[in-house]
């Protein structure tokens, strides 16, 4: 008997060709797996009325085997949760849902706790112990896909991972009503955070440099860093942007829920300088040519720039201007910049322009005060003479 798993379609085939030949599949419509086999020559099929991935291929097993019938359900004991079962139908049901970055994270991510956690533990034994010998591990890069110590930043990153399963998992039943989870096991343990979290903030001399040797990496590199010091978004939202998006009438950029971290459409106006930068790009690349993108990939003009063209164009440039590599200089710190030169705007204007959604992540980390600034405050403070 031979059995194949095809994870691209999530089907699964179990049996020989032409005999015992049984195969498990995912119904689109209802997101139930579904038993096919065929009899007397006729194709046959019924749902097996779960979403539980194991138990499917189980059930395939035995039916090709001949040990138990077609019928899928009866009055069997659900089977015990496991961790791997957990992700399973966490990366089936919740990671499809996010964007690709994220998706590939979860991937990555499930791997790692299986490996240290184990396939088959019981989710709900989880405790504080685990949770301490966990950030023990990951810290030194004992545990990982690097196998690198890593920062308590990447730490806290991994842990709100798992704590958002098991949430997600704590308030959803199976087919039968019943909670996957009766509550999370780590719900209020304490995440390790960063007590001097690297968070650089692009000076204008740096800036300039870059500005200034922009055209000799590329007419590519030029646009996304004058958009992305302008409009002050994410690179990946940047590379993303297609001439569609752009409205030189009203002078106007849409950016994308897709392509948005926060996940919600929204327009912001030009200024002089995006406009330019733009218009020297639209005569590169003709923006009535249907959705093409502003930032072509190299070898694809119908593809957007990836993210390692732009990371590659950033290291090039930090070498043509002289500047000498530092860590956290990079794309977001053209974000930071954008924070900290408009803060004297309200907060609710500032996170309309740059797209935050919460305006105390662009106070805890994006908006910082140069020394300028606080000489300034304090020489504005009304003096009281004697």
């Amino acid at each position: 008997m031979m059995a194949r798993t095809k994870r691209s379609r999530r089907t699964y085939s179990a049996g020989e060709w032409g005999r015992n030949r049984v195969r498990v599949f995912t119904d689109p419509k209802t997101g139930l797996y579904q038993m096919e086999w065929r009899e007397n020559g006729r194709r046959l099929s019924r749902s097996l009325k779960h979403r539980d991935w194991t138990r499917a291929k189980r059930q395939a097993d035995e039916a090709a085997a001949g040990f138990a019938v077609h019928e899928p359900n009866g009055n069997a004991e659900p089977e015990p949760l496991t961790l791997e079962r957990l992700f399973d139908i966490y990366g089936e049901e919740v990671t499809p849902t996010k964007a690709d970055r994220s998706r590939r994270y979860d991937r990555v991510a499930m791997r790692m706790f299986l490996g240290f956690f184990g396939l088959d533990r019981d989710p709900a034994t989880l405790s504080q112990r685990d949770w301490d010998r966990f950030i023990r591990a990951r810290r030194v890069g004992k545990v990982g896909p690097s196998g690198k110590p890593v920062s308590d930043r990447t730490v806290e990153f991994d842990l709100r991972f798992l704590i958002a399963v098991l949430n997600w998992a704590s308030k959803s039943r199976d087919e039968n009503g019943r909670l996957l989870l009766d509550s999370n096991p780590l719900r209020g343990l304490k995440t390790p955070k960063e007590k001097n979290p690297t968070r650089v903030v692009l000076s204008d001399e740096e800036y300039g440099a870059l500005l200034g040797v922009s055209r000799k990496v590329d007419w590519r590199f030029h646009v996304a860093l004058v958009l992305a010091h302008e409009t002050g978004h994410r690179i990946g939202a940047i590379r993303q942007l297609r001439w569609s998006d752009i409205d030189f009438d009203d002078r106007t950029i849409v950016w994308r829920a897709e392509h948005e971290k926060t996940g919600y459409e929204h327009v912001t106006p030009m200024t002089d300088e995006a406009v330019v930068a733009l218009e020297e790009a639209a005569q590169r690349r003709y923006p009535d040519a249907g959705d093409s993108p502003v930032l072509p990939a190299p070898k694809d003009a119908s593809r957007c720039a990836g993210l390692s063209a732009v990371r590659y164009w950033w290291d090039k440039a930090q070498s043509l201007a002289g500047l000498e590599p530092k860590r956290g200089r990079g794309w977001h710190s053209l974000r930071r910049k954008f924070a900290s030169d408009l803060m004297a705007l309200p907060l609710k204007v500032l996170c309309e322009l740059g797209g935050w959604k919460e305006a105390q992540t662009v106070l805890r980390c994006y908006q910082q005060a140069d020394a300028g600034q606080l000489r300034k405050a304090l020489e504005s403070r009304p003096r009281v003479r004697a």
